[in-house]
C-alpha cells in the first residue's frame, strides 16, 4: 500500500505494525482498540491522518468503522470488551472520529450531547476509577480527558457558543496555576509536561496551548498566554524540536526525537494562527 506522500516511508513503518497485537488493523483478537501504545489502533490511525493519509482511504474507514462498532445508544464507546464503559475511553474515541471528520454523524451528536450532560462539578470530565487511591487531589476532573473532549467539540458548531465548554476551558487554566497532580489519574503538571512532546495527544505543554487555542474563552487569558509564552520559548530558529515521545517511535522521521519536525512546527502555526484570528 504505497500513498503519494513525502512521509511514505513513515506510513509504511506504521502499516508494518498493523498485525503486531494478533489482529488486523493494529488491535487485539478481542477488539482492544488503545492496548499498544503507540501502535494501537487509536494511536496508529491518529498518525497516518497526522501523516496526511486521508480519513476516506479504506484502512481509516475501517478503523473508524471498527470504533462506531463500539458505540452505545447512550452516547458512549466501550472500547475494551470486559470491564466498565469509562468517560476517558468514549473522550478518546470521540477525538479520533472528530479527528477523521464526523462530527456531524448522528451518532457522536449523541456523544456530544452525552458530554455535556455528564461534567463534574469544577467543569471538566472524570472516571470513577481511583487506580492511585483517594484523597483531597482526586475530587478533581481529569485533565487529559477534559482536553480530548475540548478537541472533539472544536470541530463541532458548539465551539464557543456552549457555555459548559466554556467552564470546561477554566478548569484547565485553573490547573496551570495551581500545577500539582489532580484527578483520579493525578495529571500535574511538571519536568515532564513541559518537555515538547509530539505527536500531540497526551497532556503537555504542545497539547495543552494547541488544544486551548481554539477556544476564545482560553486565547486572551493571561494563563494561556502564559503557557503559550512557555512554548514559544522552546523554538529552535523558529521550529519546533521533538523533546519527547515514544521510544517505539525512533524510525518515524516526521516526530525524531531531537530533531525539528516540520508537521510539528506546522501545529505551532496553526496556535499562532488561532491567536491573531482571536
Amino acid at each position: 500500500m504505497k500513498f503519494d506522500s513525502e512521509y511514505n516511508n513513515d506510513i509504511q513503518e506504521i502499516l508494518s505494525h498493523r498485525h503486531d497485537l494478533g489482529a488486523d488493523y493494529w488491535t487485539t483478537t478481542d477488539n482492544r482498540l488503545i492496548k499498544g501504545t503507540p501502535f494501537s489502533a487509536y494511536d496508529c490511525a491518529l498518525m497516518l491522518l497526522e501523516l496526511g493519509v486521508n480519513p476516506d482511504e479504506p484502512i481509516l474507514k475501517t478503523v473508524a468503522d471498527m470504533f462506531f462498532a463500539t458505540w452505545r445508544k447512550d452516547g458512549r464507546f466501550k472500547l475494551y470488551p470486559t470491564g466498565g464503559i469509562l468517560p476517558c475511553h468514549t473522550a478518546r474515541a470521540a477525538y479520533l472520529l472528530c479527528h477523521m471528520g464526523y462530527q456531524s454523524d448522528e451518532r457522536i451528536q449523541k456523544t456530544y450531547q452525552y458530554f455535556l450532560d455528564t461534567p463534574y462539578f469544577d467543569g471538566g470530565w472524570r472516571c470513577n476509577k481511583f487506580s492511585f487511591g483517594r484523597g483531597p487531589e482526586t475530587e478533581h476532573s481529569n485533565p487529559l480527558p477534559t482536553l480530548n473532549v475540548l478537541s472533539a467539540f472544536r470541530f463541532s458548531s458548539y465551539l464557543n457558543n456552549e457555555p459548559a465548554l466554556d467552564v470546561a476551558v477554566e478548569f484547565l487554566l485553573k490547573h496551570w496555576e495551581i500545577r500539582r497532580p489532580i484527578g483520579p489519574c493525578q495529571y500535574g503538571i511538571g519536568t515532564l509536561f513541559f518537555q515538547v512532546a509530539y505527536p500531540l495527544g497526551d497532556y503537555n505543554l504542545f497539547s495543552y496551548v494547541y488544544e486551548l487555542s481554539f477556544y476564545d474563552k482560553a486565547k486572551k487569558d493571561e494563563r494561556f498566554l502564559s503557557a503559550f509564552r512557555a512554548l514559544q520559548d522552546k523554538l529552535v530558529d523558529g521550529k519546533i524540536v521533538v523533546e519527547r515521545n515514544s521510544p517505539k517511535l525512533s524510525k518515524l522521521e516526521f516526530c525524531k526525537k531531537g530533531q525539528p519536525s516540520k508537521l510539528a512546527t506546522k501545529r505551532f502555526n496553526e496556535i499562532l494562527d488561532n491567536i491573531v484570528n482571536s
